[in-house]
Parts: structure tokens; C-alpha cells; sequence
């Protein structure tokens, strides 16, 4: 074989004229590959394989590997199958492991005794903090079953100190406690395109959460010292808190602390906003870019210092030289500053293609750049399989692949020993515009698939932003470790940059939100701005635009005209409704608020509506109470033009009056509670909070919805006396499923097929109550609740047919315990899995 017939012609030997390095560097390639797309098979996986499956993959990938050199003709097709069963085989192995680590169900909401440490960075709650704790031994706190108890490894639980309660004391990592704990399994809010709590629980190992009991009747919760251990952990929070008490501004303190330890809690919101509006959130956690100028930078000290020592001792030079030496320091510095920066997924690559490039070089071998780039992929993935379903994963190797096909085969500038200083600047400029240039657009379709939103300021914010954060904010953020004024001067520095950002935020369409586009088409698109960013004839560019233009133009499907359709979201203990027509939205509450510094408006209701492409016409808020209001302020921000009707007098509220009535696309739209004479004349209820609840009937004159809010039995039986003619096909349940409410006469006048109950996941209400459930199940009525459906989605052209967000992304972490519904038409008596035709639109 010749050096022109191998695949990958630099990944020979240099002194390999031959081409006989090629065949392995290309199986390699091949391998690495395969086991990326065996750990994404698994990854899709609704239930976990045996433990004889994966013992079966790992045997196939021996024998693969074995036959390489038996079969050579063969050795690419046997090397994509050893590396596919290995990542498949290794990763459900690792599975099986860890839901042995999950809860036992019967221990769910027990009073355990618990003893152990504080393992990760405690994180500000409202009233208190939330941590990981590694549990040394357990045992029921009362009652008949005292005993030891065998509970996860790893559990998270929030300590809030409750009216009447003593303050959360500081809590320190590696410190040995022991309190009165209750768990529950890893369970979270189930909506489309949001966030898997659960499958993040699961990827961190912890395999309950819960919080700690510290009333009088429990064992008072008991320090026990320090253990000593997790010290990396225990050094991150020592520099989080000397930067807190350094810098006075706790703005300039956050992002100070994510850069120096990665302590991403410490940013606020708000300002996490800001960085994902002008597309900078990545400069504020540590990144690749930060990784390796830290490499450099400590290279270049390992190697001056070790030339330093060879001058007194020459041995060591000759044992090992200088480029060796600070080729190995600088890539040992960069995993510790990576590790103690919290080791996220950036960081582990940049960690890896270093240490690849470093001991390649050292070798005198090398390798072509997609053999680096998944080489480091597979030692990412085989530390964390499951950081293969991270944007920040897909966001920080697709640019790196864009950077390194960009620059591949680029003509080296000649004379640039002889450039001025200006020239050089200029050309380092340029450079630096082109790559960002290069990157903001290929990566727009990933960023949309992943968060349905471009900053179109972007551009301008990191050619801004990056030498600043780069070579400003985050060498000043290190150097405060040894030196605390630096802190000073780091935080000036974040103040600087945060107004130059605010200054593009405000700009007309500084960001653009656009619905999340399906896989296949955002992939497309991404392939289709990659053909334009590189290197390549205008012919293939033109191919690229075409490739894009289908996500700019796509929009999702609605509902016909005539028809209309209903999402009970997942928002936990309140109600968020989202009502679409052909062309027009309706929001119908908006969410509980879940502490002083957030709610489900800012969480869940505005990242879902921009998500689907939606911005409401109107909004309705039923009622005063914080779990159906709880949101209204982030809704209002997000979508000013709304129309807004509300019982809570407010500045841009109308009143919610019966006899309200408007129709969209052929749906028909009235308000029938409460009435004029339930107002005062300073426009406040003159009934309590509930019994003003808006009551709002959509119907198209074959289906209909009812939505009440929190209505109590008795307004419910006045309604529907006073419109005994009326039914409903879909019913929300009133009060999610409260005994107040659903009384026997509103049930037996509205006739509904279907209800739908928005609830919190082990309510400390009890909701639905039993007894209303009972009054369901007399009348033959199905219904469904978000704590086991997750969102909940009804459309009028297919009453009959409900889609649940839980069964149609199921996942073998997700939440499998007892659902809490009736209907065996609709849900299986294991409560396992749903129906078919619950997943189908």
C-alpha cells in the first residue's frame, strides 16, 4: 500500500513510507465510531437490557476485535462492530448498576435516620441550601420496622428552615452528618422539549432526593466533624466563599466563581439570561478555550522552570528534556484546573484532545483530526455515557470538528517571522472574526434544535467577549487564589462586560426565538451551515443553503380550522393550560410559583411556548392563588401584546365577566363566571379567592373543553343548574382534583368523556382525593394525571386519543412507580408502560 492509497494519509508514520500505520489508525477511527453509535442505541432504550445482553455485546466485541487480523479484508466492518457492541454493552452494564442504586419504593416517604457526608457544592435555596450526601448507614427513625435500612449511595436533599425554625446551619463539603431524612425516587416535570430532571439525577449517580426533617417530634438533626474527604470539592467551596466576601457586588462574584471553580449556581438567573440572550453563556462556564490557554500558559512555566532546575542538575534534562516535561506539566495542570472547575463536558474534552495531541507528539506520530477528535469523544463517553444526551456536549464537539475541518488543508501565511506588530494584529483579528463568523452560523441549527433561540448579536457579543473573558476576566479570576486583590480587578472587569452586554440585549431582535425544528431537519441544517462556513467550492456552498433553508421556513403543524386543541402542561402542584386554534393561542393560567426566585412561568410556561413556536393572543389567570399566578410575571415580560384577562384587578387586566365571548377560526370561545356582581366597585372579589375563578368554555360545536380553576363545589353546582344544557368533552379537573370541587352535579350535567388533572408529584395535598377519583370511576370516566403523564395533550379532530409526554420519550431511568389512575382501557394495571394510543398524535 502507498502513501496515496491510505484513507487517512497523515496518519501515517513519517517514517512509515510504506502505508503500513494505516490500517490500524483507520480501524481506530472506524471503532471509535462504532462505540459512539452503540452508546446512542443504548441511550434510546425504554427499558434497561439483562445483564446477560450486555455481557453478550461485550463477548461480541472481544471476538470482533479478535478477528481483525484473521479477516484484514474485513477489519473495517469488524472494527464498527467491536466498537458498537462495546459502547452498547459497556453502557447498559454501567445502567444495570446504577438502578440497583434507586430507592426501594416502600421506603418512599419513611422517616429514615440517616448518617454520612456533604459530597458536592452546597447550592442557596429559598431558606435554606440543597447538597449531595453520601449516606454511610441508615435505619428507620420509628415505628415497628426500626431497623437498618439498605438506601442509594448518593441521594440530593434540600435543609430549609421553615417559620419558627432555627437557620440552616453552614454546611461544608466532606462534613459528616446525621439528621431525619424522607426520600422519594428521582422524579421531575415531563413537558416537550424540557428538562429531563431525571435522566440528570440519574447521570450524576443519585438515586433518590428528599429533604431533611428538623421538627421537634424528629431526632434533631447532629454534626459530626469533618471526614476528610472530597477535598477537591472542599477546595472549590473555600474559593467560592473567599470570593464572596472579597467582591462586594454578588453579580461580579458569580461569574467570577464559575470561571475560577465552575460553580455555576453562584451566576444569577437573570444574568444567565442575559448570557444566552447575546450568546455568550458559554465564556461564563469553562470551556475548552479556557482549558487549554490555562494548558498553554502552564506549559510554558513547567518548561522554563524544569530548564531552570537542568541548569544545577543536567541529568534531568537528559532523563527528561524540557519539551517533555512541560508537554506532560501543562496537560496534569489542565485536568486539575478542569477538575477543580467541576469537570464538566467542555472541560473533558478539551482535557482529552490535549492529552491525545500531547502524547502523539511526544511519540512522533500523528493522526488525523477526526481520529483526535474521536479519540477524545470515546474517553468522554466512557468516563459519562450519558453526557452523550448533554447540549454542551453536541455544542462543544461539533465546534471543534467546524474549527478543525475549517483549518484543514489552510495555506500557512508566508512571512509571518517578518510581519510588523500591526500586521500580526491585524491578522490575529481577522482570524478571530472568520472563526467566529464560521461558527456562529454553522452552529444556529444546533442551537435551535437544542434551545429554539439564535442571538442574531452573538456575532458582535463574542468578538467583543472573548479576548475579554479569555485574557482578562479569567486569568484575574485564577489569579485571585494567590492574590485576592485580583478579584478586585476581575470584578471591574465583569462589570465592564455585563454592560456592554446589556447594551446588545436591548437591541431591536437581538435574539430570535423560533420553534424547535424535528431532528432530521435541524441535522440537515446544521450539515447545510457547516457546507457554508468551510472551505469549499461555491457549488457545494449553494448546496449548503439549500440544505438550511427548509429550518429557516419549517413551522409546525396547528389544528384545522374548526378544530382546536389542548396541552395540560407538567408544572407540578398548579395549572398552566396552552389552547390553539388554526391561528390563533390561548395561555389559561400560568403556573405555581415554586420559591421567591423562581416559578414555573420562567421555567416551564415560556421556555415551552417559545419552543412550539407559540405566542399567545390572550391569557387568562384564573384566580389570585400563586399556584394558578404564580408565573404571570415572566409570561408578561415574554409576551407583552398579549391580551389579558384576570378576576385580579391589575394595570393591564381586563375583569373576566360571564358573558365575555369571542370565536377564532370557527371555535368558539365564552367566559361564564364570575359575573358583574361578584366585583366590588374598586374592582375587587367580593367572593373568595377560589370562588372567583374564571370559568372559561371553548367549543366548535362537536367537542368541547371546561376550565374552571380552583371553583369550589357550590359555585360549580350554581353554574351548572343555571346551564343545565351545557357538556364538556374534556374536563380540567377543578382544583386539581381537590374533594372541593368536581362535585356529582357539575359531573353529571357536563357528561365528560375525558379528565385531565394537573397536579404535583406526591402533593402534599393528596390530590386527586380518592373520593373524587371514586366519583370518576362510578361514571366510566377516563382520565389522566401529569405527575404519571407528564404534559397531557387533547385535540378535538381525536377525542378519543390522549398524548402523554411520559410515554412518548419514555426512558428506562425515567419514573416508574404506581400510576395513580383507574381507567384499565387506558392504563395498565402494572402501571409500566401506556397504550399505544396514548403516544399517538
Amino acid at each position: 500500500m502507498t502513501r496515496r492509497q491510505c484513507l487517512f494519509p497523515a496518519a501515517v508514520d513519517p517514517v512509515d513510507q510504506a502505508g503500513a500505520g494505516c490500517a490500524p489508525v483507520q480501524a481506530g477511527i472506524v471503532a471509535a465510531l462504532g462505540l459512539v453509535l452503540g452508546v446512542a442505541l443504548q441511550l434510546q432504550q425504554e427499558r434497561l437490557w439483562s445483564a446477560g445482553v450486555c455481557a453478550g455485546l461485550g463477548l461480541l466485541a472481544l471476538l470482533g476485535l479478535a478477528a481483525l487480523r484473521r479477516w484484514p479484508k474485513a477489519a473495517l466492518a469488524l472494527a464498527l462492530l467491536a466498537g458498537f457492541c462495546a459502547g452498547a454493552g459497556l453502557t447498559g452494564a454501567r445502567s444495570l448498576r446504577q438502578a440497583a442504586q434507586v430507592l426501594a419504593p416502600d421506603l418512599e416517604g419513611q422517616s429514615l435516620l440517616v448518617t454520612g457526608r456533604l459530597s458536592s457544592l452546597p447550592q442557596a435555596v429559598a431558606q435554606g441550601q440543597r447538597f449531595e450526601f453520601r449516606i454511610e448507614q441508615a435505619e428507620r427513625a420509628d415505628g415497628a420496622d426500626a431497623g437498618p435500612v439498605r438506601l442509594p449511595d448518593r441521594v440530593q436533599l434540600g435543609w430549609r428552615a421553615y417559620p419558627g425554625q432555627a437557620p440552616v446551619p453552614p454546611l461544608r463539603v466532606g462534613d459528616r452528618w446525621q439528621f431525619v431524612v424522607r426520600l422519594a425516587q428521582p422524579h421531575g416535570l415531563a413537558n416537550p422539549h424540557g428538562f429531563d430532571r431525571e435522566a440528570w439525577l440519574w447521570e450524576q449517580g443519585i438515586g433518590a432526593t428528599g429533604h431533611v426533617r428538623n421538627s421537634r417530634a424528629e431526632v434533631p438533626p447532629r454534626h459530626l466533624g469533618a471526614s476528610g474527604w472530597h477535598p477537591v470539592e472542599w477546595l472549590r467551596q473555600r474559593v467560592g466563599e473567599r470570593i464572596a466576601r472579597q467582591v462586594g457586588d454578588p453579580r461580579s462574584a458569580g461569574v467570577l466563581a464559575a470561571l475560577a471553580v465552575g460553580d455555576q449556581g453562584a451566576i444569577e438567573r437573570s444574568d444567565w439570561a442575559l448570557f444566552r440572550a447575546t450568546g455568550i453563556a458559554h465564556l461564563v462556564s469553562i470551556s475548552g478555550l479556557h482549558v487549554t490557554l490555562f494548558a498553554w500558559l502552564a506549559a510554558q512555566l513547567v518548561g522554563a522552570w524544569w530548564r531552570r532546575l537542568g541548569g544545577a542538575w543536567p541529568g534531568m534534562l537528559l532523563a527528561v528534556p524540557a519539551p517533555v516535561a512541560a508537554g506532560l506539566g501543562g496537560v496534569a495542570l489542565a485536568a486539575a484546573y478542569a477538575l477543580l472547575a467541576g469537570w464538566g463536558v467542555p472541560a473533558q474534552r478539551t482535557v482529552a484532545m490535549l492529552a491525545l495531541v500531547v502524547g502523539l507528539r511526544l511519540a512522533g506520530r500523528r493522526w488525523p483530526w477526526p481520529a483526535v477528535w474521536l479519540a477524545a469523544m470515546v474517553l468522554v463517553l466512557l468516563a459519562d455515557p450519558w453526557s452523550l444526551r448533554q447540549p454542551g456536549f453536541w455544542l462543544s464537539f461539533v465546534a471543534v470538528a467546524l474549527l478543525f475541518a475549517g483549518d484543514a488543508g489552510k495555506p500557512a501565511r508566508r512571512g509571518d517571522n517578518i510581519q510588523s506588530v500591526p500586521s500580526r494584529g491585524w491578522a490575529a483579528a481577522s482570524d478571530l472574526l472568520r472563526v467566529q463568523l464560521r461558527l456562529t452560523l454553522a452552529l444556529a441549527p444546533l442551537s435551535l434544535l437544542l434551545f429554539g433561540q439564535v442571538s442574531l448579536v452573538g456575532l458582535l457579543a463574542n468578538l467583543l467577549a472573548v479576548p475579554w473573558v479569555t485574557l482578562v476576566v479569567t486569568p484575574l479570576s485564577l489569579a485571585g487564589v494567590l492574590v485576592p486583590v485580583a478579584w478586585d480587578l476581575g470584578a471591574g472587569a465583569v462589570q465592564v462586560l455585563v454592560q456592554v452586554l446589556e447594551a446588545l440585549a436591548v437591541w431591536p431582535f437581538a435574539t430570535v426565538y423560533r420553534a424547535i425544528p424535528p431532528l432530521p431537519l435541524a441535522l440537515a441544517g446544521l450539515a447545510g451551515a457547516s457546507l457554508l462556513v468551510l472551505r469549499l467550492p461555491w457549488v457545494a456552498r449553494l448546496a449548503g443553503l439549500a440544505l438550511l433553508w427548509p429550518v429557516l421556513a419549517w413551522s409546525p403543524s396547528r389544528p384545522a380550522v374548526g378544530e382546536f386543541e389542548l396541552l395540560a402542561m407538567d408544572v407540578g402542584q398548579g395549572s398552566a393550560v396552552l389552547l390553539r386554534t388554526a391561528g390563533h393561542t390561548l395561555l389559561y393560567d400560568t403556573g405555581p410559583r415554586y420559591s421567591p426566585q423562581s416559578d414555573a412561568g420562567d421555567l416551564v410556561v415560556v421556555p415551552l411556548l417559545r419552543a412550539l413556536g407559540e405566542s399567545p393572543d390572550a391569557v387568562i389567570v384564573s384566580h389570585r392563588d400563586s399556584d394558578h399566578a404564580g408565573g404571570a410575571t415572566a409570561v408578561r415580560a415574554a409576551f407583552a401584546g398579549a391580551r389579558w384577562l384576570s378576576s385580579v384587578p391589575g394595570p393591564v387586566a381586563e375583569r373576566c365577566v360571564a358573558g365575555q365571548r369571542w370565536t377564532w377560526d370557527g371555535v368558539d370561545f365564552e367566559v361564564l363566571h364570575p359575573l358583574p356582581e361578584h366585583y366590588g366597585p374598586d374592582g375587587q372579589g367580593r367572593l373568595p379567592s377560589n370562588a372567583m375563578s374564571c370559568v372559561l368554555r371553548v367549543d366548535n360545536g362537536r367537542q368541547s373543553a371546561w376550565l374552571s380553576g380552583d371553583l369550589d363545589a357550590e359555585r360549580e353546582t350554581r353554574l351548572a343548574l343555571a346551564r343545565p344544557g351545557l357538556r364538556a368533552s374534556v374536563l380540567l379537573a377543578p382544583h386539581h382534583g381537590s374533594r372541593s370541587s368536581s362535585s356529582p352535579v357539575l359531573l353529571n350535567t357536563l357528561r365528560p368523556q375525558t379528565v385531565l388533572v394537573q397536579a404535583g408529584h406526591r402533593n402534599a395535598f393528596g390530590h386527586p382525593a380518592p373520593e373524587v377519583l371514586d366519583r370518576y370511576r362510578a361514571r366510566g370516566l377516563r382520565w389522566a394525571a401529569t405527575p404519571d403523564c407528564g404534559a397531557i395533550t387533547w385535540r378535538s379532530q381525536a377525542p378519543a386519543d390522549l398524548h402523554c409526554e411520559r410515554a412518548a420519550r419514555r426512558r428506562y431511568w425515567h419514573h416508574r412507580g404506581p400510576a395513580r389512575v383507574a381507567d384499565q382501557a387506558l392504563w395498565p394495571d402494572d402501571g409500566d408502560a401506556l397504550p399505544e394510543s396514548l403516544t399517538q398524535e
